[in-house]
């Protein structure tokens, strides 16, 4: 890692900001709360910024009280702000349009750019830093890759076929899926699977077109290792050779990579019909209108989005850039694997943000339930996919109703409730 200090330090001293030594910016963020990030933040992120920033993250009870206090006020000390989409999404009114900033020179996901619009015509936030979801195969897969399939650019007809290859092809079905008690399957048909072939995550909940999905994940799961149905994370059934091909959340793939850099690859979720899905988590940098010095704010803000900057980020927090930042040769094999497959997804033609529920409360577990019990009825009881999802759509029509939550990306936005047609 040492290389990689001396690379950032060099590259964070040449993009300092010319600011008046007295414009030290408050940064108040959600993000890099432990100790050891914030430090990381303060030390090897921020350092380089002329005229100081004062970073402070705080829980989100805190971070809410003040943040809504200056911004009822129409004045304060806050000059930038970082939280996650849904946050920043509350206070859309409040953010100064970031459309004019300066960022020649670096390409940012045109899907994160325009959820930044917060469905205004005005860039109210810019899309800072990201986690995701995405697929690893082990090598040995490739050669089972259906003809003509680009796996960068794969459809989730493809998938099947590749799972349907290998489980003939080996004598034992490869594909592996995170179906245990603590798996993120939820976030899957959430974030992938429902908004690939509907274009929906809530209101075609039960359409036809969230069927044919069903009906697509039913074929696939024949080719699916039995065991997925106790898998949490899918690095160790990757490791151990009992999966080839497998789709989880970069953080429980990432030991694979670590531990035998030279067997595995990493790719982008499949498309359907819709597009490509995909559930980033995403978090966003705003100004305040009332921010005290807009200039150093904007400068900041600038600064942020600097691709060294980005590479900083992603080694104090473990977020990845939401640009396309090269990343530095002496990064862990995990950073260096899953990056580019991240950047490949989200910067995709097709890419179809799904964003994480928003506006549920303590609710989130009811609805996660929704979709892990539609998974259960359908895949692993056997029962009819028409009759399952009338049913469940009657549930999640409750939930949705209970918590008075308004719609989110991709579903069109509504006024009240999000409504289950």
């Amino acid at each position: 890692m040492k290389n990689t200090t001396k690379w950032l330090t060099g590259a964070a001293l040449s993009l300092t900001l010319a600011v008046p030594a007295n414009a030290q910016v408050l940064f108040w963020s959600t993000q890099a709360a432990p100790i050891e990030e914030t430090q990381r933040m303060r030390d090897n992120v921020l350092a380089g910024f002329e005229g100081g920033v004062d970073f402070q993250p705080q829980e989100v009870g805190p971070f809410i009280t003040r943040l809504e206090a200056e911004l009822e006020a129409g004045s304060g000390q806050i000059g930038l702000v970082g939280a996650l989409h849904g946050d920043l999404s509350t206070y859309a009114d409040s953010w100064a349009d970031l459309s004019g900033l300066d960022l020649t020179g670096i390409t940012v996901s045109d899907a994160f750019l325009e959820l930044g619009k917060l469905g205004t015509s005005e860039q109210k936030y810019l899309p800072w830093m990201q986690a995701n979801y995405v697929m690893a195969a082990n090598k040995q897969a490739l050669e089972y890759l259906p003809e003509g399939a680009d796996i960068n650019a794969l459809t989730y007809d493809q998938l099947v076929d590749w799972a349907q290859a290998m489980a003939e092809g080996t004598g034992s079905p490869k594909f592996g899926f995170p179906a245990g008690p603590q798996g993120l399957k939820h976030r899957f048909f959430q974030g992938f699977l429902l908004p690939s072939y509907a274009g929906s995550t809530v209101t075609k909940f039960a359409s036809a077109e969230a069927e044919a999905g069903w009906t697509m994940f039913q074929e696939l799961w024949q080719y699916t290792n039995p065991a997925s149905t106790n898998y949490a994370f899918m690095q160790e059934p990757l490791l151990t050779g009992d999966v080839w091909v497998a789709f989880d959340h970069i953080a429980r793939l990432a030991d694979a990579f670590n531990q035998q850099p030279d067997n595995f690859v990493a790719f982008p979720a499949p498309a359907g019909p819709m597009g490509r899905g995909f559930m980033p988590v995403l978090a966003g940098i705003a100004i305040p209108k009332g921010a005290p010095d807009m200039d150093a704010s904007m400068r900041l803000a600038q600064f942020m989005m600097q691709p060294e900057t980005q590479v900083a980020t992603l080694l104090a927090t473990n977020f990845y850039p939401t640009t396309d930042a090269a990343l530095p040769t002496d990064l862990p094999a995990s950073a260096q694997a899953l990056g580019p497959a991240i950047t490949a997804m989200t910067s995709a033609p097709d890419a179809l943000p799904a964003l994480l529920p928003v506006g549920l409360g303590d609710l989130g577990g009811q609805f996660n339930q929704v979709y892990t019990d539609t998974f259960e009825r359908i895949i692993l009881g056997g029962q009819p996919i028409r009759a399952v999802l009338d049913e469940q759509a009657g549930t999640l029509r409750s939930l949705m109703e209970q918590a008075n939550a308004p719609c989110w990306l991709p579903d069109a936005a509504s006024e009240g409730p999000c409504p289950v047609d």
